[in-house]
């Protein structure tokens, strides 16, 4: 592997996306000292294949009771501040009421050169968005609109996204296995463990398939 071009954010998506994995990733936040970065299981791709790397960009939606005035604002001004490379990173607060995202939002979001969606909460028009590709993580699928049952109160601020503390600008990570959230800070280092720790492993697989014991691969 060439070195790993911290340099150049797009660069950096597309070589994690070809080369690292969630499981691999969350070996070596552990390694870091950061264990509780992986979002709850429920959080599940919306097709098999969807991997989702990039920095994230918050939403925090909550639930309400009757429609308001202007209740898209905030979720349109989320929408249309993503940029190239942005993951919407999104939380309902676990809502069983809404639908915070769908095919329109979508669309919006990989025309403003987003990477993907993760969000902690349903989305809808599952099989647009499954035709076009486009990367989202979500708790299941529901067909509701949100006004009058949800609605976004703020964006690009701290949020609780499937249990896990997700500031603006984190790198997020996401593959069949689930979502890991890389703190922006110690970004460098865990890229930096999760190559290292691929590498070996490499070496570790192509020894058990020549025969080797795992019990004298796991010694050496």
């Amino acid at each position: 592997m060439t070195a790993i071009p911290f340099d150049d954010d797009q660069k950096l998506f597309t070589m994690m996306a070809e080369h690292l994995y969630a499981a691999v990733l969350c070996d070596a936040l552990d390694q870091a000292g950061y264990r509780e970065q992986a979002v709850r299981a429920d959080i599940r791709p919306v097709y098999n294949d969807a991997v989702v790397v990039g920095r994230a960009l918050t939403m925090q939606s909550v639930d309400v009771y009757e429609r308001a005035e202007n209740e898209y604002e905030h979720e349109i001004a989320a929408v249309d501040a993503l940029g190239p490379g942005d993951v919407m990173v999104a939380s309902t607060q676990e809502s069983t009421r809404t639908c915070l995202w769908g095919e329109l939002l979508s669309t919006a979001s990989r025309a403003r050169g987003a990477n993907g969606a993760v969000i902690d909460g349903y989305t809808r028009d599952v099989r647009l968005i499954q035709k076009m590709g486009f990367p989202v993580f979500s708790t299941g699928m529901y067909p509701v609109d949100s006004a009058g049952r949800g609605m976004v109160i703020d964006y690009n601020c701290i949020i609780s996204c499937g249990g896990v503390i997700v500031h603006p600008g984190d790198l997020i990570f996401g593959d069949f296995d689930g979502v890991v959230v890389i703190p922006k800070d110690a970004a460098v280092e865990v890229i930096e463990r999760a190559v290292n720790k691929v590498q070996g492993e490499n070496i570790t697989r192509q020894e058990l398939q020549n025969g080797a014991t795992l019990r004298d691969v796991y010694d050496k």
